[in-house]
C-alpha cells in the first residue's frame, strides 16, 4: 500500500520569525496533528533563498481514504476557514504518493 505525503508551503501576512508567526505555527500544529489519520506532522522553516515561501507543514496519510477524511474533518474545515484563509498570504500544496522502495 502506498502512503500519501501532503505538504503545504506558505507565507504568512504576519511575516517570518515574528511572534505572530510562531503562535500560528504552534497553534496550527496543535489543531491539525491530532486529527485522525494524520501521521508524522511536521512544521518546517524554509532556509533556502531559492524558495519564495517561508514555512511548510508536512504530514503523511496511510491512503487516499485517510487523506480525504482529513480534508473533510470538521476541525480541519474550521481551521481553514478561521485561521488559514485569514493569516496565510500565499501557499502551494504538494501531494506525493510513495513510489516503490525508498532509495
Amino acid at each position: 500500500m502506498s502512503s500519501i505525503t501532503h505538504m503545504v508551503t506558505f507565507t504568512l501576512y504576519a511575516g517570518k520569525d515574528t511572534a505572530e508567526a510562531e503562535a500560528f505555527l504552534k497553534e496550527s500544529a496543535e489543531a491539525l496533528a491530532v486529527i485522525p489519520g494524520v501521521e508524522n506532522f511536521q512544521v518546517l522553516r524554509q532556509v533556502s533563498a531559492k524558495n519564495e515561501f517561508d514555512y511548510s507543514f508536512s504530514m503523511v496519510f496511510t491512503d487516499q481514504a485517510a487523506y480525504d477524511a482529513y480534508n473533510e474533518h470538521p476541525v480541519h474545515r474550521k481551521y481553514v476557514e478561521e485561521r488559514w484563509e485569514k493569516e496565510v498570504s500565499r501557499f502551494q500544496e504538494i501531494d506525493l504518493i510513495t513510489h516503490g522502495k525508498n532509495i
